[in-house]
């Protein structure tokens, strides 16, 4: 078990759906959250159905920040042209 906080309580909904650690203490909201930290947490005790719910919930998680990366990077471009174009017409 490690030192941080059990604060997980908080975040889950009395009424919703709970996953719950065989491992530890910890409670999630979302299977995917309780199978990136089985993985990430408990490395040498899951099974091996675990560490492929982990592989997969990782990958989907790094699929999505590469999505999010590109398209804040695409903001950040459109923005800098925005305003490049703004202050040539406003600026003469």
């Amino acid at each position: 078990m490690t030192d941080e906080p059990d604060d997980t309580e908080l975040s889950v909904p009395a009424d919703a759906e709970r996953f719950d650690c065989p491992h530890c203490d910890r409670v999630f909201a979302r299977e995917r959250h309780l199978n990136l930290h089985r993985g990430q947490a408990h490395p040498g005790v899951v099974t091996d159905a675990e560490a492929a719910a982990y592989r997969s919930a990782a990958e989907a998680e790094w699929t999505a920040l590469r999505r999010y990366r590109y398209v804040a990077l695409g903001v950040l471009v459109l923005l800098y042209f925005g305003f490049l174009v703004a202050f040539a017409v406003v600026g003469t």
